[in-house]
């Protein structure tokens, strides 16, 4: 591509691909991509991006395109990589100049160089770094900024390379340019810190900026730029004088307004420092360890002192809080329990915690958590008042809340407490002796108090469980608190039922609990109340049978009467908890949120993560309701139609409990509908996902073989059969054995309908057993399978045998004889007792015979049949006399007691099927006696007894020993 003549055209592409017109834009579009492995073409780029009188949306599309072309084809390797010629050129045209105006492009252009550097850089680039070092000390503010963008970017980039070989050429380049860079951020540093009392806005922006962007380049250098960084006076002299130079910057706070741009830039500065110590702290534990007593005594004095006041800001006091729970919980830090096991600065570094760590430290900071950091806010208390339902969506995780303070506060107050609880344990119980008794509802710092002191106990109840007699403490304390209805006293009674819901896994006894329940259906009534202790409620919902109407019913209200998403999926969730404890019990309840459901399920459309709640909840009704879940067929069909159907959107995320639903519909379902038999048109494209639900999928297909297997194989065995067939040739073992298990079932269930659906699949097993499958558990479904055609299908047996003797070109009596040897060899792989008595009734079924083949493996068919009577047979201890234990006389109703769950209708639909399986209807002591007296007539008692000196002595005797009596 010729650049001068070039250049005009594809800028006039360019100007067309940022036209509205799709008309317009799309043929740009297209011409662009074809000009992508042009020679020359990103050459003509370059040109066009640097060219500061274009247009700024032609420039940033100029840009965006040869930084894809990078992506794309600057390697070597890449299909239409760039010559070596045009990539000189480009390097050098790219360094030229560092006065790009606009902030968004020079960004830009600073992450391209950084991918070339990451991909050339030093090796085909080696000017790229010196070049860089250069401009950053030009007196141009221009240029000095954007170069030193670049210089981050590149160093960023070059630090996250992760090969050995990489690793070593950032080293040498970190220990090569550290001492500059050091020397740049403390001229930038000093220059804003003479700027700032200035007043002048502007020029204490462009100050920070830079020392912004050199700090940055500083953080990347110092983390990952050195093996034992600890033994670089440099980089341990930057590290130290890290907590000065924060506190010359908190201090700068006071002269900086709290709303404009400088502040926002002076607050991410500060930020910036805690990060590169907690960086160098995550990936240097050890050489951090000079560190330990700074930090600690730095976040501690402007945390938990009056040092902090009115210079500290949250994010800063989370950091700083981050700093104390990475040095109180890092394993590096932690000696074993033989202290003469741990190494040397594992014991320095505890022993600097532990000198830090004192009695009146640690009590300090307790009471500080607790008193002043737990405490709720106006702002808070205010959300509380006004709008109960989203301060608790807020609180319990909202998006903002994962980086506000509180539960910063609450997890560092966990650590420490669970790291020295015997110093800290006497001090919170000593603030829980004070709170004793009822507090005065006009004295609203008690309540708040107390609130705190009480979010403490719950946090730390794992740790208090031995020094709190929580049962009394309910009993006097708690029980009377949650009674007192004064407005004021609302925020605590959500604190004390969120405080029993933390301890009543670790402490409760069950005698307290129907005092428990009273107290929570009053609080059911108090929507506003209500919705703030859900997420404790789910912990207390066990034993509820008396209260199961009020608790429900109360329930169901509140997840008519909110408002908030968030909400009605926690008020769904405890449903569902109730839902499981109690299971049948819900039956006569549940008619008011069955018929609400397909109402909130429509308002859902639009809110994904609900659905879910909802689809949890059906879950749960179905497995309450189970056979008269048939009922809500014409809302719960389409729902799991909607859910499993890939081709529709929302299926990402409501696939797995879609599935989830679709299963226990069928376990639950009394009879087959042409509605459920419909939905499965859906799997065919799931199993062509070999997602994880793949076994959700395969226990789905089983419910339906189990539920109707004639009209299902009928409708859909084709189809399944194709896919099945896809499957086996690129699926797991584990994988392979699903497949086999659902034929398996399939012929078990319909032993005539069932091989002749399932064909294409028979010559795949009958190959695997000749072939000898190398794994056992393979190996093992294989044998089974083949065991049920045999004994249940023997004509298509004798078709198979045919079909395979022609594709293996072998005598059918030879193949039959090769198969019979293979199956006694491999007998050890078959583990479950059903299937190696299936294996001895097949085998059996081959006798009585004449066929000298057969004859000659009789020795291996009595092999098996004498272990499987050594599997099933069981000795009467009153009679003397053995009997099959497998075998099923009448179906007999399992008793359930009170905690386990009711039988669903496919288990039922399975003992039905286990009465007419040959397994468990027919006894393998009288089989093997039949057929071998069948063999004895047909072949005469000389002949008989000739087969029979074939078979081991000891054998022989055992098998006379189980056929006494006969």
């Amino acid at each position: 591509m010729d650049l001068n003549s070039a250049s005009t055209v594809v800028l006039q592409v360019l100007t067309q691909a940022t036209s509205q017109d799709t008309a317009v834009l799309k043929p740009a579009e297209e011409q662009l991509k074809q000009w992508e492995t042009q020679p020359g073409f990103y050459s003509v780029l370059l040109n066009i991006f640097t060219n500061h009188t274009l247009d700024i949306n032609v420039r940033w599309l100029a840009v965006l395109y040869f930084k894809h072309g990078i992506d794309r084809y600057w390697r070597r390797v890449a299909p239409h990589a760039l010559s070596e010629e045009e990539k000189t050129t480009l390097r050098a045209g790219l360094i030229t100049n560092f006065n790009e105006p606009v902030n968004q492009i020079a960004t830009q252009i600073a992450v391209l160089i950084a991918k070339v550097a990451r991909l050339d850089c030093p090796r085909q680039w080696p000017e790229l770094i010196p070049t860089l070092i250069e401009s950053v000390k030009v007196q141009d503010d221009l240029r000095q900024h954007r170069a030193l963008l670049t210089f981050y970017h590149v160093t960023k980039t070059l630090a996250s390379k992760r090969l050995a070989a990489d690793r070593k050429l950032f080293y040498d380049l970190a220990s090569g340019i550290y001492n500059f860079a050091c020397s740049l951020w403390n001229h930038h540093t000093d220059t804003f810190l003479q700027q700032v009392s200035s007043g002048n806005e502007a020029v204490i922006l462009s100050s920070l900026e830079r020392t912004l962007l050199s700090l940055k380049v500083l953080r990347k250098l110092t983390v990952n730029g050195f093996v034992e960084p600890h033994k670089n006076m440099e980089v341990m002299g930057f590290l130290h004088g890290i907590f000065e130079r924060l506190k010359q910057f908190l201090e700068c706070s006071r002269s900086i307004g709290t709303d404009n741009v400088c502040r926002d830039r002076l607050e991410k500065t500060i930020i910036l420092f805690t990060k590169v110590l907690l960086d160098f702290l995550d990936q240097h534990p050890f050489s951090f360890t000079p560190l330990i007593q700074r930090s600690l005594e730095f976040s501690v004095s402007y945390v938990f002192t009056e040092v902090g006041e009115g210079v500290t800001f949250e994010r800063f006091i989370v950091q700083c809080m981050n700093l104390i729970k990475m040095i109180v919980k890092n394993y590096a830090y932690k000696p074993s329990k033989n202290f003469e096991d741990s190494s040397p600065e594992t014991l320095e570094a505890h022993k600097i915690k532990m000198a830090f760590f004192t009695y009146p430290t640690l009590t300090e900071i307790c009471r500080r958590l607790v008193s002043h950091y737990f405490l709720l806010t106006e702002e808070e208390l205010t959300m509380w008042e006004e709008d109960p339902e989203g301060f608790t969506v807020e609180e319990t995780g909202g998006d903002s809340w994962k980086y506000s303070l509180r539960p910063c506060t609450e997890v560092l107050f966990i650590d420490i407490f669970h790291e020295y609880n015997q110093t800290l344990t006497p001090v919170l119980l000593e603030m829980m002796q004070t709170l004793q008794g009822p507090t005065n509802v006009e004295d609203m710092n008690a309540l708040l108090i107390k609130d705190a002191v009480y979010n403490a106990v719950g946090l730390a109840a794992y740790e208090l469980f031995d020094s709190v007699d929580f049962d009394q403490w309910f009993k006097n304390q708690l029980l009377p608190e949650l009674q007192v209805i004064h407005n004021r006293y609302k925020p605590l009674r959500r604190r004390v039922i969120w405080l029993i819901g933390q301890w009543i896994s670790v402490k409760f006894k069950s005698d307290l609990r129907p005092m428990l329940y009273e107290a929570i259906c009053n609080l059911l009534q108090d929507q506003d109340l209500v919705v703030c202790f859900l997420s404790a409620l789910k912990e207390l919902v066990f034993k509820v049978s008396p209260y199961l109407e009020t608790m429900f019913t109360l329930l169901f209200q509140l997840l008519q009467q909110v408002t908030e998403c968030d909400t009605k999926m926690h008020v769904l969730h405890v449903l569902s908890c109730v839902i499981e404890r109690v299971n049948m019990q819900i039956r006569p309840y549940v008619g008011c949120l069955v018929q609400y459901l397909p109402l909130l399920w429509k308002q859902s459309e639009e809110h994904n993560m609900l659905r879910c709640a909802i689809l949890t909840t059906l879950i749960h009704l179905v497995q309450g309701l189970g056979a008269d879940s048939k009922n809500l067929y014409p809302f719960l069909l389409p729902v799991i139609q909607l859910s499993t159907d890939v081709s529709q959107p929302p299926h990402v995320y409501l696939l797995e409990d879609g599935l989830e639903l679709w299963l226990v519909t069928l376990e639950n379902s009394p009879c087959i509908t042409p509605e459920l038999l419909r939905i499965f048109q859906n799997m065919s494209p799931l199993l062509e996902l070999s997602s994880e639900n793949l076994r959700t999928c395969f226990k789905i297909i089983n419910g339906y073989i189990f539920l109707s297997s004639t009209e299902f194989l009928q409708t859909y065995a084709v189809g399944l059969c194709q896919s099945f067939c896809e499957l086996l040739k690129e699926i797991t073992t584990e994988g392979q054995v699903q497949v086999l298990k659902v034929v398996e079932n399939a012929l078990k269930v319909n032993p005539i309908l069932g091989p002749q659906m399932f064909q294409p699949i028979l010559p795949y097993v009958f190959k695997g057993i000749i072939e000898g499958e190398r794994y056992p558990v393979v190996m093992s479904t294989y044998l089974g399978v083949m065991g049920r055609v045999l004994l249940q299908n023997t004509s298509f047996f004798s078709s198979l045998l045919n079909e395979m003797a022609h594709k293996f070109n072998q005598e059918m009596d030879q193949l039959l004889g090769n198969m019979i040897e293979m199956w006694v060899d491999r007998m050890d792989n078959i583990t479950q007792p059903e299937r190696r008595k299936l294996s001895a009734l097949a085998l059996l079924s081959l006798l009585p015979s004449d066929n000298s083949v057969i004859q000659d493996k009789f020795c291996g068919i009595i092999n098996i049949s004498v272990e499987g009577l050594h599997d099933v047979m069981t000795e009467d201890p009153e009679t003397g006399t053995y009997k099959d234990c497998m075998l099923m006389s009448h179906l007999e109703e399992p008793k359930v007691t009170e905690d386990e769950e009711p039988p669903t209708e496919q288990d039922k639909r399975k003992k039905m099927l286990a009465l007419k399986d040959p397994v468990h209807m027919v006894s393998l002591q009288q089989f093997i006696y039949e057929k071998l007296k069948a063999q004895q007539e047909m072949l005469g008692e000389q002949g008989f007894q000739s087969l029979m000196e074939t078979v081991d002595t000891e054998i022989v005797t055992q098998l006379q020993e189980f056929l006494q009596g006969f």
